[in-house]
């Protein structure tokens, strides 16, 4: 019985390692696959929607459901709210942290100087100790759309065009979050707004549409989170102004999906322009 045990639980480790194999290819490749127009636009749809989620998760949804995904929940989460996964569905592959201890042997240092202890022969002193190793199994997820039962109650609000409703609080909500502070202006350049790199400011040209205003504002705001001088020292200074553009403009879009601001305008043609010939860990690292 012992070995029938053992037997199964290194079968079960072998599956599970296989299953991993296959979804980190999956990922990998969908990351390169993602860069054309309606692939990358369905992969912001599903990071507007499921913002708690990794990188990595929100990559692996989009690419198994096509980008329809809009709520997600694992079989007792969904349990818990009072629906049921529908008889058949296959669940989606995620991964999880399974993180597993070991221990290992080491120099045995002192708490005050950091320096090893050593014995009355000059030997260091060793100690035992455990170290927590990173790693993540398969597991899987499922949209509301593939469950019934309880109603849930909507998220978001439904698209909007031109006005927003709320949109004096949603603006001075803006406001408050952002670390500059934001000012309206009559912009020769004719652009809609500009971050001040210098004055530590964000300009946005004054009269236009509610939505207009608000895409705006939360496009600059990227600009300044993700571009700033001040953060030359870590961010890659060679970074071209076409990629801080696609950086900016999918932070626009995904929020304003988040909350159900029209985004019909939105063209994301350049990005296959902008991804080719850069290498996966280049493309993640601006996702």
């Amino acid at each position: 019985e012992t070995i029938e045990k053992k037997l199964q639980i290194i079968e079960s480790r072998e599956k599970q390692s296989e299953q991993l194999k296959d979804v980190m290819t999956q990922l990998e490749q969908g990351v390169q696959g993602i860069f054309n127009s309606e692939d990358y636009k369905r992969f912001l749809d599903v990071m507007a929607k499921l913002p708690t989620y990794s990188l990595n998760n929100m990559l692996l949804i989009a690419i198994q459901t096509e980008g329809k995904a809009s709520m997600c929940q694992s079989f007792t989460g969904w349990k818990s709210m009072g629906r049921y996964v529908k008889k058949g569905e296959k669940g989606i592959k995620i991964l999880a942290p399974s993180p597993y201890t070991i221990q290992r042997e080491q120099n045995k240092l002192d708490k005050a100087t950091g320096q090893p202890i050593v014995d009355h022969d000059g030997e260091p002193v060793k100690e035992t100790v455990d170290i927590t190793m990173k790693a993540f199994r398969v597991v899987r997820t499922f949209d509301i759309s593939q469950t019934d039962g309880k109603e849930i109650p909507s998220i978001g609000v439904d698209e909007l065009v031109g006005n927003i409703e709320g949109y004096c609080t949603l603006m001075e909500a803006i406001k408050t979050v952002c670390p500059v502070p934001i000012y309206f202006e009559d912009i020769d350049s004719g652009a809609k707004g500009f971050y001040h790199q210098t004055e530590k400011r964000i300009a946005i040209q004054d009269g236009m549409s509610e939505v207009q205003t608000v895409k705006t504002a939360i496009h600059e705001m990227a600009h300044q989170k993700l571009h700033a001088k001040e953060d030359i020292n870590i961010l890659d200074v060679t970074q071209s102004r076409n990629s801080k553009e696609v950086e900016a403009e999918s932070v626009a879009y995904a929020v304003c999906q988040h909350y159900g601001i029209n985004t019909s305008d939105y063209s994301f043609g350049y990005v296959a322009g902008w991804s080719e010939g850069k290498e996966l860990p280049e493309l993640k690292k601006s996702l």
